[in-house]
């Protein structure tokens, strides 16, 4: 059994024993979650709890000034950032904001395989954001939401995780990028979901990593996976035969107003706006 067949199938004994090791959540991001949760928690008592990341902090008055948020008057306190963006939406938003901490390594190769993923995942969730953005002028009285999608775009891939930590005790394993790319399309959704299920993330969070890459997987309406879809399509990171009908077939589901729409000033406006945040 060749070495890639032999982790493969190592992968897949330990998902299916549940002894896979998963990616824990930065601990900042499960304290503001508990925070966020407490029924009691408000403004100032958040802020404090976000305060002990310094990082973290300072992404959130990123996020608070950021162009996509229609701000004009500026904000340079954590507590005036936390105040603005609310605590609805602090939960999703400083989770997202934290995520970029898993996607590192001390190996020098499974470091900038990481880096790689990190951007693309940036550039998937960017996309995203930006189109639900733009479906909800036209749609008011819709379910979804954008600090849900901020979130659930970031974490969409999250399955690679394992998959590398594994492949990373088999260092010939990276001298075969093909073999990597064929574990993550087998395993990665499975795995995404198990990580979603394990951190206690909602049945949304779970549905976007489990199965944004199941082409058997068609909601009627349209969630979230509709959006990462399209993202992960216009990004060449989800193969289809025929990208112009992919695109048509979410302009008759009611997700997009036209497949132009990702060629549109105001598409790519918001996109840059969105990606601003995250650099």
């Amino acid at each position: 059994m060749s070495t890639e067949n032999a982790l493969l199938t190592i992968l897949v004994e330990k998902i299916n024993n549940d002894t896979l090791v998963l990616p824990t959540l930065p601990e900042v991001a499960v304290k503001v979650r508990e925070a966020a949760d407490n029924p009691e928690i408000n403004l100032m008592e958040m802020s404090d709890v976000i305060a002990h990341d310094p990082a973290l902090s300072a992404r959130m008055i990123k996020v608070a000034n950021s162009a996509f948020l229609g701000r004009s008057v500026k904000v340079s306190t954590l507590n005036q950032a936390v105040t603005r963006i609310g605590l609805r939406q602090i939960k999703n938003i400083a989770t997202a904001m934290a995520m970029e901490q898993l996607f590192v390594s001390k190996n020098k190769i499974v470091k900038e395989y990481l880096s790689k993923s990190w951007l693309k995942t940036v550039d998937v969730a960017s996309s995203a954001i930006a189109l639900l953005n733009l479906h909800l002028k036209d749609n008011k009285h819709s379910s979804l939401n954008i600090d849900t999608i901020t979130l659930a775009s970031l974490v969409y891939n999250i399955g690679i995780l394992p998959i590398l930590t594994e492949a990373e005790r088999h260092q010939d394993v990276f001298a075969n990028p093909q073999f990597l790319a064929q574990a993550i399309q087998k395993l990665g959704g499975r795995i995404g979901g198990q990580i979603m299920r394990a951190w206690d993330f909602t049945d949304d969070f779970v549905e976007v990593s489990e199965l944004w890459a199941s082409s058997e997987y068609r909601p009627e309406k349209p969630c979230y996976v509709d959006f990462i879809r399209i993202a992960a399509i216009s990004q060449g990171l989800l193969n289809v035969s025929d990208k112009n009908a992919a695109l048509q077939g979410y302009v008759d589901k009611g997700v997009l107003t036209d497949v132009g729409v990702l060629e549109s000033d105001e598409y790519n406006e918001l996109l840059n706006d969105v990606k601003s945040m995250f650099a």
